[in-house]
């Protein structure tokens, strides 16, 4: 079934029922299904067709979704982007999926200037666009269940980002999982989408749209908690998905005061680690309402959940499911192997967390190599580590790959790290992340300078120029030497222990085996592959 006619549906039975609100916009679903039916015809005349892929470049708004949609139902592919990737890695994402057309806001054109493929930009021409082809009727292209929708990248092994395949079969079982358990939802909900449609809130789009749940989507560049709250309060908010940092953000804004959100039923969470001290905040907070899920890019949304009657009392005796990622969601599985031979491994031993199920991509666009090391004997090898306890519940040690998420963007340090030497001042440098309150991760890099060479405001008026604000360290540490492993590769992880020495180690937290603190050698094959 094509994805797109869920849209076509929804507003067959409800066409006047409010389908988008951002500001003082709102779209009904007939109104929604129409001008995405007018972008699809669009898009037809820019000569794109069937299995072509479009890129989305923006913020969250109402045209993301009809842009979407668009693409689903001509039978082309998605591939959303971050709206804040400059022109460079812009680039390199429509070279990497051959992108037929970009659609855009009006920051987004002023970023990537000429993109080299045809360009859609929001406003008085995305407007006269829609209502050129407003009339011209249009059908929903037939596809199978394993053809692809949607380009997710996420990281490779080198820092290049890999486009995840993901299918309208896939996809759609995203959806059935989301309402069967996440957030349940029906043509009465109210879904916020405070977190980029691009990434995560773009799934929870899905699912509120094959329900006919109204999405509210809060307008400024920034999040803004009291303005998020007077929204949530405003429209009647019953569900939403946010990072930890969002809702932490929250959390500390209330300072202890009640949310007054007697509509909210399903705080979602995932995308980045929860510290255990600011998961506890919040759930004093705001209550029983908060649902963790883990998930990646190759399956996302649905590797395991931890359902908000789980959480525990953050004020009780035993609060050791705090750091727990949950059960394995339904009709997935989850197990945990020995990265090299795939063999499953036994209860609370410590390995590589491998998926396998109807929502798993079907491998990465143009990475025959990459999909073959990732998918093996039907197992997503996802490259965390972790381990499963005996009541069935899923611990993450680590992320492999060197990536670090910080207020739940995709950091990835070899690209930083690269950045960075590129000044003339530096002489080595590795990158991590460090534990944040706020960011859940801080951008840490650890610099060896030459003599006379630069310093952290020189290092960050550089990486300014060459990376995405978030991309940019928030922290410089110098030393004279970057340790090294007998192979010749950064030891990241007694950097980490170095730059963060009051972090118990994860056996003193309660949360993992000991032979973690030991220095397990799969923890560094599984970081270094």
């Amino acid at each position: 079934m094509n994805l797109g006619r869920m849209l076509s549906q929804v507003a067959a039975r409800w066409p006047d029922r409010a389908a988008v609100t951002w500001g003082d916009c709102t779209v009904t679903w007939s109104g929604l299904d129409r001008r995405s039916d007018a972008l699809a015809a669009a898009l037809r005349r820019l000569g794109a067709g069937p299995g072509d892929r479009i890129a989305l470049l923006m913020r969250n708004r109402p045209e993301l979704l009809e842009a979407m949609y668009a693409a689903f139902k001509a039978g082309m592919v998605v591939v959303p982007l971050n709206s804040k990737l400059p022109a460079a890695e812009v680039a390199y994402h429509l070279e990497d999926s051959g992108a037929a057309a970009l659609v855009t806001d009006e920051a987004g054109a002023a970023e990537v200037g000429d993109p080299g493929v045809p360009l859609i930009v929001t406003g008085e021409g995305y407007e006269r666009l829609v209502a050129e082809y407003a009339d011209i009727a249009q059908e929903i292209v037939d596809v199978r269940v394993d053809t692809v929708a949607w380009l997710f990248y996420t990281s490779g092994t080198t820092g290049r980002p890999k486009g995840a395949m993901l299918t309208h079969g896939g996809l759609a079982f995203v959806v059935g999982s989301w309402l069967a358990d996440l957030t349940p939802m029906d043509e009465g909900d109210v879904t916020l989408h405070a977190a980029p449609l691009s990434h995560g809130a773009g799934f929870h789009a899905l699912a509120a749209v094959a329900r006919g749940a109204h999405q509210v989507i809060p307008t400024g560049e920034q999040f803004d908690p009291p303005t998020v709250l007077a929204l949530m309060r405003e429209q009647r908010v019953t569900n939403t998905w946010m990072v930890p940092t969002q809702i932490t953000m929250l959390s500390d804004h209330l300072s202890g005061a009640l949310p007054n959100l007697p509509d909210l039923r399903h705080m979602v969470y995932g995308g980045a680690p929860f510290p255990p001290a600011e998961l506890a905040a919040a759930l004093r907070t705001f209550g029983p309402v908060l649902v963790q899920l883990y998930g990646q890019g190759e399956s996302p949304m649905t590797m395991t959940w931890l359902p908000a009657a789980d959480h525990p009392d953050p004020d009780g005796a035993d609060t050791a499911l705090l750091r727990s990622a949950g059960r394995p969601r339904p009709g997935m599985d989850v197990r945990i192997v020995e990265p090299e031979t795939g063999a499953a491994l036994e209860t609370d031993e410590v390995g590589e967390i491998a998926v396998s199920g109807p929502a798993v991509m079907a491998g990465y666009w143009n990475r025959p190599e990459e999909t073959a090391k990732a998918l093996r004997d039907g197992w997503l090898h996802t490259g965390d580590l972790g381990s499963i306890d005996s009541h069935g519940w899923l611990f993450l040690l680590d992320r492999s790959k060197d990536m670090i998420i910080t207020g739940g963007s995709n950091v990835y340090a070899i690209e930083v790290e690269r950045a960075l030497l590129e000044h003339a001042g530096v002489a080595d440098v590795a990158v991590i992340g460090t534990p944040d309150r706020t960011w859940g991760e801080t951008v840490t890099a650890v610099v060896v300078a030459h003599p006379g060479g630069a310093d952290s405001r020189e290092l960050t008026a550089h990486a300014k120029l060459l990376l995405a604000p978030y991309k940019v360290p928030r922290r410089f540490e110098f030393v004279d030497a970057i340790p090294r492993n007998a192979y010749g590769k950064i030891d990241k992880r007694s950097l980490r222990e170095r730059f963060d020495p009051a972090v118990p180690c994860p056996q003193a937290a309660g949360g993992y085996p000991s032979e973690i603190a030991d220095g397990s050698d799969l923890y560094m094959r599984i970081r270094e592959r």
